[in-house]
């Protein structure tokens, strides 16, 4: 049995770590500073995570590419798996964040304008490098649609097939954010993960939501998650990640300790 995954994610907005609710807009001033990325990545290598997620919240809405020197700096204090993401747009651009550090690479935005870059990116780096990052909203009871540009715009995809056809391409794992759950705390979409879990062959990772342990668990459980992403119940130190880790064996989870 593969073990299940505790992942912080450092959301960063202008080279700093930011955290708002429902992926809230940095130029509506919807996010909070939480900290320093480096400081915070190199605490949660030393507390025992598993992985760090790096998401440049911004790029893509910017028409940028992903702050590679805030990655650079990352990566070289932190010797667990990274995976960045961020105004990925282009086989250059993976082989930049690889280079830069990052063991996987992120595609959201830059998938769904260009699903070749899937494939392409799969075929040249390999599936293990490609994470399919989903923004999903609930339109309707078991339906949920992709969005894109952080959450800005709606996309004609249905969540799942989209997921689907990521894997087909070549993902070798699916991220999966709630928009609807981000940063309130009550608990990940366990109907929307366990959606997924059925239905894909590849590493199924929840992300939004989580406000104490037991979220944690349901998602790994009940939703049959491959891992559990969150971000601000890290960073304000609501949760340790040992604990949590101790908490999650108890119950029976295979974990890594």
């Amino acid at each position: 049995m593969l073990a299940k995954r505790i992942i912080p994610c450092l959301d960063v907005h202008a080279g700093r770590v930011t955290r708002g609710k429902k992926f809230g807009r940095a130029e509506l001033g919807e996010l909070t500073d939480v900290g320093d990325p480096t400081l915070l990545a190199l605490k949660y290598n030393e507390e025992g995570a598993d992985e760090i997620v790096f998401y440049d919240i911004t790029a893509s809405h910017e028409g940028r590419g992903v702050l590679l020197n805030v990655l650079e700096s990352v990566a070289r204090r932190c010797f667990i798996p990274i995976t960045a993401g961020g105004g990925i747009r282009t086989l250059e651009d993976i082989r930049q964040v690889l280079l830069s550090g990052a063991d996987k690479v992120s595609l959201n935005t830059a998938a769904l304008e260009n699903p070749s870059l899937i494939e392409d990116g799969a075929k040249k780096f390999g599936s293990q490098c490609i994470v399919l990052s989903i923004d999903a909203k609930r339109k309707q009871t078991n339906v949920w649609k992709v969005f894109s540009h952080g959450g800005r715009k709606e996309t004609p995809w249905e969540v799942v097939s989209w997921a689907m056809k990521g894997v087909e391409l070549g993902a070798g794992e699916i991220v999966i954010n709630s928009i609807d759950a981000d940063g309130m705390k009550e608990g990940y979409d366990i109907d929307l993960i366990r959606s997924l879990s059925h239905r894909v062959s590849v590493p199924v990772v929840a992300s939004g939501g989580a406000g104490k342990m037991e979220d944690f668990a349901l998602a790994l459980e009940i939703g049959q998650a491959d891992a559990v992403l969150a971000a601000g119940v890290f960073h304000r130190g609501e949760i340790q990640i040992a604990e949590l880790k101790k908490y999650l064996k108890e119950r029976g989870l295979a974990i890594r300790i």
